[in-house]
């Protein structure tokens, strides 16, 4: 293992995500930095990945961690069903697992958020994350 390529796990993150809601049904998926205007879909997910502070471990050996948030937004007024049933799907994608070296926590929510756009109902999972980097 060498030093990390935060890219490359932001990759991995994205990569894992977009392909489970490119199928049955499609859900649109926003990345940090991309354009998108919400008025246009009823049902979209974006996730956010960032990385915070690492720690140094060993020799040679950090920790570095980081939070996955997925804001689930589905129509307003048609209750939380079809909001949770997406939750549900994605916090089977990063449950407890190990994909390309980065160890995913369990994931807290979908937790219901009272402050949403206009017109719709939003949900939140957050997952932190890890990764040991060998200098």
């Amino acid at each position: 293992m060498a030093a990390i390529d935060l890219n490359t796990v932001r990759s991995t993150i994205e990569g894992r995500l977009a392909t489970e809601l490119a199928s049955s049904p499609a859900i649109p998926v926003i990345f940090n930095n991309m354009a998108f205007d919400s008025t246009t879909e009823d049902t979209f997910v974006q996730c956010l990945t960032s990385f915070g502070s690492g720690r140094y471990l060993a020799e040679g050996v950090n920790l570095v961690v980081g939070l996955v948030v997925l804001n689930i937004f589905t129509e307003e007024g048609i209750g939380a069903g079809a909001n949770f049933t997406i939750g549900k799907r994605l916090r089977d994608l990063y449950n407890k697992i190990t994909v390309s070296d980065v160890i995913f926590d369990s994931p807290i929510g979908p937790e219901v958020l009272a402050s949403s756009p206009e017109g719709k109902f939003q949900t939140q999972l957050r997952i932190t994350f890890e990764i040991y980097e060998e200098l």
